[in-house]
């Protein structure tokens, strides 16, 4: 039963071989190691080391081949002879002019092949017929019984087969006819079934000739398409001369045969394409790639014959030379393999491969085609393995590689191997061929040239499968497939030979030849033994590289191989007999092994020269001449009967010249007398003998070498040889180069021992220095060498120092026993002999008994040391390195006592470590008192405990802290809070529990609390300054440049230093009466600075005058930017220019507003003008009334603070500015003007103004009305901070809007002065309004001054103008704000009235969300407003007559400090304010 492609069953592995490091250097002789094993297999695989990896050398970009063209099932020879079957059929139903149909059985195409075989089997048609065993014919053809196919395939072979198996046998029996009976009838003509010899071949009907010529080869059928009928008529020819016949089955399948060609062409298929004719058919050649013809001797160049194996025309060659590259042909090998099965490359399981391989190669019906770059030479394109040549530097790497025995370049011409003495580079046998290959490309079953061996080594790519079969099976193949394919072998009898024919290793198994197979992965040899039958094929995309080798034991095979070549005439590849005479000529260069089995072939090849020789003197020739054949071409030494080359002698004949032949076909050479015919040889038989003696010499020099090694080693003669002679003796093996035998392993044995014996008898005897770097000998190892040394077969004198040696160690052997048995012994004494016992260089047991008596002293010694009272305190890592050391010594009592109280020392110790590490690290942290009692329990232990010391450490700083503290809290003075802050800083780190730090903590927290309640007090929101800078007096007022530079950097960040203005330093900051002397000074500065600034920017030229002068000096606003033009400000302080919208300007409609039926916006002098720029109000300014709530409050604090002292010098300072102001305000001239004032403002108001009631209307919604009192003032000022009646700003807008309008419409009719002010009450008024705008404090004299010298001058229209167009530029600010809110509200409204039908639930929360988003955009705007008020100055504050307080006791202020009192006298009725002020903060 041959097996299904389903079916195919791998063969078992072959033998995989993984040679160490060392084997791997010997690669013949590992090779010769493995063979016995390996040889079994026929094929074996071998693993070089993992890193054995050598670099691919192969040009890339230069390698390019051609490769051969492989249709698969042309290579299996059952496949072939279907197919050669099918051809004859198809053409013989062609011919006939009938259509053929192949038939479908059970969904499978019908095997006519097998089913015609399986018929001649079983008796032929009649005998099947007539015992009615169709059914058996079915079933052996491996179909299901009762289904009846017994009567179908009889129906099939009656109608396809028998008749052209009738037509077979009968055909010799058809008369033919003459030439004139088909001329007179035409129609026999075209039959083409009668005529001559070449038009009958394609029916393959004519006897099988020996030689290939064209009626040979039947297997290239057209492509036919099968019809269902026959052509009627007799009409022949239109069937002929169709393009295209095809044999299609009954379920109108397509099978595609292999070749295409018409039927014309067939007809004409027998002519020469060179000359037209078809004469001399013996000469004819056919093409297996065209099927055209050819006469042998047309051809360019001429072909001496019909050459065997597949042949191609020189146009089908030119057609299948597609070159490659690697890289082309590894994407068209990738791209195959990936559409093939569709999956990418490096996923296709080789199982699967291989059964697809072997399904394809059994298929008639699928026809695939690849590609294999195989046989291609490498001295032409280079070896993928690294050669050494002198075209190209290699690196030291690659030099490894090229010198390598693996390397494929190198192992043929080894010197143990054959090929060596071979001269000529012989492609694919000493010179290694390269092979490209792909999916499914193949090589056939084949055995090597020769039968030699070969090597296979895969650089890379995809595996590539072998099969193997042993070389005692190699007959039994042959006649298998001879046996089941007759018809390939009739013709072709060297079919085998020829690397085109395939067979199933299962099909050879099923016939008992056993198969082996291996993958080959990239990196890995595959070997192949003599012999051993050989194929396989690619798994994919690889590079592989093989060449052949021959060792010795091939020799026996060579020959035999060498008359297989002469039955067969096979043409040899190098002459058997010239390359053993050549290895004869020089013995002494052989290898041993080789030696002997070249003495062996010469001895058989002597003996068979002298019988053939004597045969042919037998025949009568005796005329001979001597010839050197090795000069001759090998096709003018070629027998011309068996075509072996020949080498030792040779028949030839005067006569014809033009051939020879060997010895072995004397009666073929020709039909000459033999008298004409002459012995041409090579040696004389004399000479042969000779060189047969040289190389038995050769051969026996081992024997002869190898009994002076015996007699040497086992001292057969009594007498020891000398190391020298013995040395000499492995030095004659080496240069002979005799074999690594056994006994040589025994003399390398013994000279290595008696080397090691001689280097440690030289390390007993040498000096001290030299000893001490080799190990010693122990006492038995000592006397162990002795008998050694007695033992050995070599002579040596050192065998006496090694007996001194012995008896000095045992008379120290001696004493060290009597020092030891009368311990306890001397330190001394014991080290002294310990001493000595190093000396001698040999390790006596008592040695380590004294070893261990001196390191146990010295242990205890140095214990003793570390725990004595007076001694240095050691760490805990000493003490565990001694406990460490004590376990490693010997025990003895002593030693366990010292142990155990060292280790109850360090238990202690680690305890207390641990408690103390404990304390250092626990969140909270334990009193001093617990510190001091784990300090007083360490102090007896004798061990430095780090922990404990950092504990000591810190309670030592703990103790000082208290004591800082201490110092601090009972001082003459509060202490700074700097000082508290830095000692709260050093507590904490500390890791000790102080009750103290609580106490400080509150202190400081305190502090900055109040601190930060002054800030917010005094400074603007994002203020630049800090509250010392506030409270404290600016020195520097008078430079514009360097306050102006200064704010900047503040603005910016950069200037941080709070005390530069006053010029203290952190150490003065600590002295109140410092701070107060500076503050006076810093008072005196601020107002000459002011002074010389206001004159200076008064000399500056104005803004607003028609033209600068380039050079004068100019203002610069706060932007950076000179102010210039319409929108700019003088600053009534330091009298500078400023842009209108780069600072916070007043607002003229805080002014107070008058009632329905009044017109006081006529007094302009009440209106809010004063402008005041950053520069010069650096804070908000609050009320005297929340300073002095402060000032308690700084009372209550056990903290100074430098900003409490620089507030209460504030505080003062205010003071007495105010009583100054009140007195000058209180005379008889400034009371009377005060009067006029007042009477004016009164006949304001009695003037009614219907026309703008309307107007006034609108402006009374919006703010409130402010009378001519403080009391007014003050409401309107309470309201405005309560926000109570601070509207929208929606609702503000449109009044806003008509209060600008109306105030611009009466610019006109404003006039002035109102009041002459003589010039002695206006400079001390201008005066006292100048240092009252230095305050950083709101009082309601400096409004009232203020309101004088305005009434005392005309209105300053320009300033007005420009404060309306400032403010009407914020009021469309303010409407367009409006505006969008406005938008979003009605935007919320449609959304609300979209989700009407939600739940009322979900209504309520839109509302909520709705009005909680309103209003906080309202108070956003509000907020706004609330900042822009903040940036204004407080005029409208109610004055708050301190009389009361003024009037109470002048003491002193009640400080800790009283040295400082005096500088505060009035401060102290300001201080006893209700705790109900202090809360207003």
């Amino acid at each position: 039963m041959e097996p299904g492609c389903d079916e195919f069953l791998p063969p078992p592995e072959c033998p995989v071989f993984e040679p160490s490091w060392a084997e791997f250097q010997d690669p013949l002789g590992y090779i010769a190691k493995i063979r016995p094993i390996a040889e079994k297999s026929g094929i074996c695989k071998i693993r070089p080391p993992a890193d054995w990896q050598p670099p691919f050398a192969v040009e890339v970009d230069n390698f390019r081949f051609t490769p051969r063209v492989q249709r698969l099932n042309e290579l299996e020879a059952q496949t072939r002879v279907k197919l050669n079957y099918l051809d004859q059929i198809a053409k013989f139903w062609e011919i006939q002019g009938s259509s053929l149909k192949i038939p479908n059985v059970e969904r499978k195409i019908l095997d006519l092949y097998s089913l015609s075989k399986i018929v001649i089997e079983e008796g032929g048609y009649e005998a099947i017929c007539k015992d009615r065993r169709w059914a058996r014919v079915a079933q052996r053809l491996h179909y299901p019984p009762g289904k009846n196919i017994g009567s179908l395939l009889r129906s099939h072979y009656e109608r396809i087969i028998y008749p052209y198996e009738m037509f077979q046998s009968g055909a010799n029996h058809v008369p033919e006819p003459t030439e004139e009976d088909i001329e007179k009838h035409p129609e026999l003509k075209k039959l083409q079934i009668y005529g001559p010899g070449p038009k009958m071949m394609g029916l393959g009907l004519m006897a099988k000739d020996k030689d290939k010529t064209v009626h040979k080869k039947v297997t290239c059928p057209p492509t036919v398409t099968v019809k269902d009928e026959q052509s009627g008529g007799g009409n022949v020819s239109s069937t002929l001369l169709k393009q295209h016949l095809s044999l299609e089955p009954c379920t109108k399948t397509t099978m595609q045969l292999r070749k295409n060609h018409s039927s014309a062409q067939f007809i004409d298929s027998y002519i020469c394409q060179v000359c037209s004719r078809g004469d001399e058919d013996d000469k004819l050649l056919f093409c297996d790639g065209c099927d055209d013809n050819y006469h042998i001797f047309c051809l360019l160049p001429p072909l001496p014959e019909i050459p065997r194996g597949i042949w191609r025309c020189p146009k089908c060659i030119l057609a299948a030379t597609q070159e490659y590259s690697l890289q082309s042909f590894g994407e068209m090998a990738d791209s195959f393999k990936s559409d093939y099965f569709n999956m990418p490359v490096h996923m296709v399981p080789t199982e699967l491969v291989e059964k697809e391989f072997w399904r394809l190669v059994s298929s008639i019906e699928e026809d695939v085609t690849v590609e294999y770059g195989a046989d291609i030479h490498s001295k032409e394109f280079g070896s993928g393995f690294p050669v050494s040549n002198s075209k190209q530097n290699l690196s030291p790497e690659e030099k490894e590689y090229a010198t390598s025995g693996w390397n494929l370049n190198v192992m043929p011409v080894l010197d143990q191997s054959v090929l060596c003495h071979i001269n000529a580079d012989i492609s694919g046998m000493k010179v290694p061929w390269l092979y490209v290959g792909m999916v499914f490309s193949a090589f056939c079953w084949h055995i090597e040239d020769h039968w030699s061996y070969s090597i296979n080594y895969l650089h890379w790519g995809e595996p590539k499968t072998w099969y193997g079969v042993p070389s005692l099976a190699a007959e039994h193949l042959e006649e298998v497939m001879k046996m089941l394919t007759p018809e390939l072998f009739d013709s072709q009898p060297d079919l085998l030979h020829q690397l085109v024919t395939l067979m199933n290793p299962n099909t050879l198994m099923s016939h008992g030849v056993p198969v082996v197979r291996t993958n080959q992965c990239a990196g890995e040899f595959v070997i192949t033994f003599p012999r051993a039958y050989h194929s396989g094929f690619n798994q994919g995309y690889n590079f592989a590289e093989a060449v052949n080798f021959c060792t010795a034991d091939w020799l026996p095979a060579g020959r035999q191989c060498i008359e297989h070549y002469r039955r067969l005439r096979r043409y040899c590849v190098f002459s058997h007999e010239e390359l053993i005479c050549k290895m004869a000529a020089f013995p002494e260069t052989l290898d041993l092994n080789l030696a002997v089995a070249v003495h062996k072939e010469m001895f058989i090849m002597v003996q068979e020269e002298r019988r053939l020789r004597k045969a042919l003197l037998e025949k009568g020739v005796t005329e001979a001449e001597r010839e050197a054949f090795e000069l001759l071409p090998d096709d003018e030494r070629q027998c011309i009967k068996c075509k072996t080359t020949c080498f030792l002698s040779a028949l030839a004949c005067y006569d014809c010249p033009d051939g020879l032949v060997c010895l072995s076909h004397i009666n073929d050479l020709c039909k000459c007398s033999s008298s004409r015919q002459y012995l041409r040889y090579r040696y004389t038989l004399d000479e042969l003998p000779t060189m047969l003696h040289k190389l038995k010499i050769r051969a026996e020099s081992f024997d002869t070498w190898a009994n002076k090694v015996r007699v040497a080693l086992e001292v057969e003669d009594g007498r020891k040889r000398s190391f020298e002679e013995l040395r000499a003796l492995e030095s004659e093996a080496r240069e002979r180069r005799f074999p690594n035998s056994e006994l040589l392993q025994r003399l390398k044995n013994c000279l290595s021992e008696v080397e090691a014996c001689i280097a440690q008898v030289l390390g007993l005897v040498s000096g001290q220095v030299a000893r001490m770097d080799t190990p010693q000998l122990t006492l038995t190892e000592l006397r162990v060498l002795l008998e050694q040394m007695g033992s050995l077969p070599c002579a040596m004198h050192q065998i006496g120092d090694v007996k001194d040696v012995l008896e000095q160690v045992e008379a120290y052997q001696a004493e060290a026993r009597e020092a030891l048995a009368t311990l306890p012994s001397s330190p001394g004494l014991l080290r002294s002999l310990l001493e000595r016992g190093q000396q001698l260089g040999v390790e006596v047991p008592e040695a380590h008994q004294l070893q261990q008596q001196v390191e146990q002293a010295q242990w205890l010694d140095e214990v003793k040391q570390a725990l004595a009272p007076s001694a240095h305190r050691g760490s805990l890592v000493i003490m565990q390195g001694l406990l460490v050391m004590g376990a490693k010594i010997a025990s003895s009592p002593s030693v366990d006592k010292a142990r155990a109280e060292l280790q109850e020392l360090l238990t202690i110790a680690e305890r207390w470590e641990e408690k103390a590490h404990f304390c250092l690290e626990a969140r909270q942290k334990h009193p001093p008192a617990t510190l001091e009692a784990i300090i007083r329990e360490t102090e007896n232990i004798p061990v430095h405990l780090p922990n404990i010391q950092a504990l000591k450490e810190a309670l030592t700083k703990a103790q000082a802290w208290i004591a800082d503290v201490d110092e601090i809290q009972n001082g003459d003075h509060y202490p700074c809070l700097d000082d508290l802050e830095g000692l709260v800083a050093v507590g904490r780190d500390l890791p000790v529990g102080l009750e103290e730090l609580r106490q400080l903590e509150l202190q400081v927290l305190t502090a900055h609390s109040w601190r930060e309640k002054a800030s917010k007090t005094f400074l603007k929101k994002n203020s630049c300054y800090t509250l010392l800078e506030v409270l404290c007096p600016c020195a520097d007022a008078g430079s514009d440049s360097t306050k102006r530079s200064r704010w900047m950097e503040k603005a910016l960040g950069l200037y941080q230093c709070d005390t530069e203005l006053l010029g203290l330093s952190a150490q003065d900051l600590r002295d109140p009466g410092s701070v107060i002397v500076a503050f006076k000074e810093g008072e005196q500065k601020e107002k000459e600075g002011i002074l010389q600034l206001r004159r200076t920017n008064s000399a500056k030229p104005s803004p607003l005058a028609p033209s600068l002068m380039a050079s004068s000096p100019t203002s610069i606003c706060v932007c950076g930017q000179v102010p210039a033009g319409v929108g700019v400000l003088q600053c009534d302080l330091c009298q500078d220019w400023f842009h209108g919208q780069c600072v916070s300007v007043p607002h003229l409609l805080t002014s107070p507003k008058p009632s329905l039926t009044s017109s006081p916006l006529l007094a302009w002098w009440e209106w809010d003008t004063k402008f005041l720029c950053p520069l010069c109000m650096r804070s908000r300014r609050p009320r005297l009334e929340t300073i002095l709530a402060l000032l308690v409050a700084l009372q209550r604090l056990p903290v100074r603070l430098p900003e409490g002292e620089a507030l209460q010098c504030l505080t003062e300072r205010a003071i007495g500015w105010q009583d100054r102001a009140r007195k000058a305000l209180a005379s008889e001239d400034v009371t009377a003007l005060l009067r006029q004032l007042a009477e004016l403002r009164q006949q304001l108001q009695a003037k009614p103004r219907p026309e703008e009631a309307s107007v006034y209307t609108s402006a009374t919604a919006c703010d409130p009305i402010r009378e001519g009192s403080g009391n007014n003032i003050s409401k309107v000022q309470g309201l405005l901070e309560n926000g109570d009646s601070v509207t929208s700003p929606e609702n503000m807008a449109p009044g806003k809007g008509s209060d600008l309008e109306l105030l611009s419409s009466l610019l006109p009719q404003l006039t002035g002065p109102v009041l002459e002010l003589p010039e002695a009450i206006r400079a001390p008024l201008e005066e006292l309004m100048m240092e009252g705008d230095l305050l950083e404090v709101t009082l309601d004299e400096n409004h009232s001054i203020w309101q004088l010298l305005q009434a005392g001058q005309p209105p300053d229209l320009d300033r007005i103008r420009t404060l309306l167009e400032l403010e009407k530029f914020e009021h469309q600010g303010s409407r367009t704000r409006s505006r969008a809110l406005e938008r979003r509200r009605r935007r919320q409204k449609v959304d609300q009235g979209r989700n009407v039908e939600n739940l009322v639930q979900q209504e309520l929360q839109s509302k909520r969300a709705r009005s909680s988003g309103i209003m906080s955009q309202v108070g956003r705007e509000e907020e706004h407003y609330q900042e822009k008020a903040d940036r204004e100055n407080m005029f409208l504050t109610p004055s708050t007559d301190h009389s009361p307080f003024l009037k109470g006791n002048q003491n002193s202020l009640q400080h800790k400090d009283s040295g400082s009192s005096a500088a505060c006298p009035s401060l102290m009725p300001l201080l006893q304010l209700s705790y109900s002020d202090e809360q207003q903060l």
